[in-house]
């Protein structure tokens, strides 16, 4: 969280950090072992383990950020003010592992997609405790 709470100004907290599941890091192992001795397996694993170390999800008491990259950053942010929609998708093993992904959709063309997330109900429901106050 160095970069986000690095840009938050003094009267804005950091209310939820958003993590990746631990499926991402098996299925990046899993990678590994099953096509390792062919370079897909390796690339696979790398750009999976740099995506996990790069990336910064958090809820702040105003909105949504999320950061990914190290050399190259991407930053996405949504105020709670301009969320229209809260999407949560989850296939039957993310439900029994207890991750998923989120869609939020702001005002105008906005979107931010938060891809197989640790406990994405609980997620799901600060950010909506969250649009209430705003």
């Amino acid at each position: 969280m160095k970069f986000i709470k690095s840009t938050l100004p003094e009267t804005e907290t950091i209310e939820c950090v958003i993590a990746f599941h631990w499926t991402h890091t098996l299925l990046a192992w899993l990678y590994l072992l099953v096509f390792g001795w062919v370079i897909i397996g390796i690339f696979l694993f790398i750009s999976m383990y740099l995506e996990t170390w790069t990336t910064e999800r958090a809820l702040t008491s105003r909105r949504l950020i999320t950061k990914r990259g190290f050399i190259r950053r991407h930053t996405e942010e949504i105020s709670f003010n301009r969320v229209e929609e809260v999407n949560l998708k989850q296939t039957i093993l993310q439900r029994i592992l207890g991750s998923g992904d989120i869609r939020i959709t702001g005002t105008g063309a906005g979107e931010i997609l938060l891809k197989n997330i640790d406990d994405p109900l609980q997620v799901q429901k600060k950010i909506n405790e969250l649009r209430q106050y705003q």
